[in-house]
Formats: structure tokens, sequence, C-alpha cells
């Protein structure tokens, strides 16, 4: 597979979200059979593979520590924390703290790249920053980044330790990080990494609209799955399968192919052999200028309906 740069870092174009292995999604995927599947992918040419200390309660990095263990070597690493606003000791010793944690479920000692995990807006990106740099010149993280951040928050933190790379949700349903934020890493050297590149499933067009979803599984509160959303976003799976049909490739193939054309690194959640095959082979399909261009003025005529927020997520913790 050809790779591309997050700043120094080297990873597949494409690469594995391996949160759903544990939980979001419906039943977590058996143990031995997840381990199957990230070695799978890693056969496959992906080589960025990324988890937070979040997912399951550490249980996901358990998880992956143990199937890349053998590899590890052989791929880029990233992990997220999570800064709780009530702890009130130093950002630096706070981190220190629940990165050793990650190591030590991820079986290794440093990461390639530590996230924060949403940014913490009592917290000043500042002091962040300072203790990431402290991190990384202990040799225990090689680089840093924010998840969902503002233009402003990532100007200051880069300011005072460069990031390798930014991450929030971006796909051909979700792109307001395209407004100023991607542009701002762009200026600035810093990769940019998009999680739910398939909106969370729904662009590969698999999906029906009378499906119910139980448990933790977060379609059950991402408004885009309601069926009158569904219904109404049939032009954006029209327009995939236009391309599809001339290219020779699947809809969740051109879908990835446009991110990858805007220099974005996806790494979409993939659970089966079948969905391993179908978006790693995404980084051979190629759209040229005007297949890009013809892509971005259809979009541009669509209107997308429902989204997917942190507000709608954190619903599901009262409704199991």
């Amino acid at each position: 597979m050809r790779t591309m740069q997050l700043a120094r870092l080297n990873v597949s174009a494409i690469g594995m979200g391996c949160m759903g292995f544990s939980h979001g999604y419906g039943e977590p995927t058996e143990h031995d059979e997840a381990i199957r599947l990230m070695r799978y992918a890693h056969e496959r040419g992906c080589t960025f593979f990324d988890t937070a200390a979040s997912y399951a309660a550490g249980r996901n990095e358990s998880l992956v520590g143990e199937a890349l263990a053998p590899i590890r070597d052989e791929i880029v690493l990233a992990t997220k924390i999570h800064i709780p606003e009530d702890d009130e000791r130093p950002v630096y010793d706070v981190l220190k703290e629940r990165l050793t944690a990650s190591l030590k479920r991820l079986r290794t000692d440093h990461v390639d790249l530590y996230y924060q995990h949403r940014v913490n807006r009592g917290i000043p990106v500042e002091d962040v920053a300072e203790a990431m740099g402290r991190l990384i010149d202990e040799g225990l993280t090689l680089g840093w980044g924010q998840s969902q951040p503002t233009e402003s928050e990532v100007r200051r933190a880069h300011a005072v330790t460069p990031m390798t790379a930014m991450q929030c949700e971006f796909s051909m349903m979700e792109r307001s990080f395209e407004k100023s934020v991607i542009p701002a890493c762009r200026e600035l050297g810093i990769g940019v990494v998009a999680f739910s590149p398939m909106a969370s499933g729904f662009l590969s067009g698999k999906y029906a609209t009378d499906a119910v979803y139980t448990g933790d599984d977060v379609r059950r509160v991402i408004t885009r799955f309601a069926p009158e959303n569904m219904a109404a976003n049939q032009p954006v799976l029209d327009l995939l399968r236009e391309y599809a049909a001339a290219k020779g490739a699947t809809p969740a193939q051109i879908a990835l192919a446009w991110i990858l054309a805007k220099g974005i690194v996806p790494i979409p959640g993939m659970r089966r052999i079948s969905r391993i095959d179908e978006n790693l082979g995404a980084a051979a399909v190629s759209l040229t200028d005007d297949e890009y261009r013809r892509i971005e003025e259809s979009l541009s005529r669509l209107t997308i309906h429902g989204d997917r927020t942190d507000e709608d997520i954190a619903k599901l913790k009262t409704m199991r």
C-alpha cells in the first residue's frame, strides 16, 4: 500500500480504527477474531493503528497491544488520553501517569502518536502542549496531536510543541473542519487524520432504514441513521454508486479515495475480512482531477441531514 506523511511519521494511506472491536458498534468482536483481523490488516499493508484509553475502559488498548506486539516495530501506533477536568495535579503528571498505564496495556515502551482525546476547554492548551513536549523528550511518544480542536487551539498548542497530527471526524457527510482547522494544519505542516470517514458506515450503502441498534451502538443516537434522514441522504449514496460503477470500485472505496485525494489519512473501522479488503483496496483507487472536481460540485449541491455529535454519543450512557 502507498504511504502518506503525518509530519515526520510515515503511515499507510489507510489506517485502522480499532474502537469497534471492543464497543460502539454492536456486540464486541470475539477476542481471537479481533486479533486475527488486526494482523490480517497488517499483512494487507496497513501500518497505522488507532486506539484510545477510554475505549472500553482500557480493554481496547489491551486487545490492540496483544494483537500488534509481534509486529510492533513494523507499525505506527496511536492512542489518546482524555484529561479529567477534576484532576487538579499538574498536566504533565496526569499525562505521564495515563500514558504509562496505556503503554503497559499496549505492551510497548512508547507510542508513535499521543492525542489529547477532545480538547479540554478548562485546561490551557499551552499546558498540554508543554507536557506533551516533555513526554516526547523522554521518548514515551514520538509525536502528539489534538482531537476535534478549534483553529485557535491548534495554533496555540503548535507554537509550544509542534504537533504531528490533528484528528477529526471527516467524511462526505461531515466537513466542518474543512472551513478553518484543516487549512491551518496544512499551513503549519500538521498531518490530518479522519475518524468515521465512512460516516459510521452509512457511506458503504449497506444499511437498511429499518435496522435496529441496541446496547452501546452509537448508531442508536447518530441522527443520520434516523429512517427519515437515511432516506433524505440517499443522493449521497447515489453519487457514490455512480462513480463506483464508472471506476470498477465500491461506494466505500470512492468515499475513501475522495478523502485520500485531499491528503487526509482515513482510519475506518473494519471488523470483517471483506471490509478490510474493500477499505484497504481504496488506496489503489485514484480519482482524476476532473472526477474530483465533479464530485465536489455535486456535493456542494446536496444538503446533509442529521449528524454525529459528542452530546448525542453521551446519551448512550443513560440508554443502556
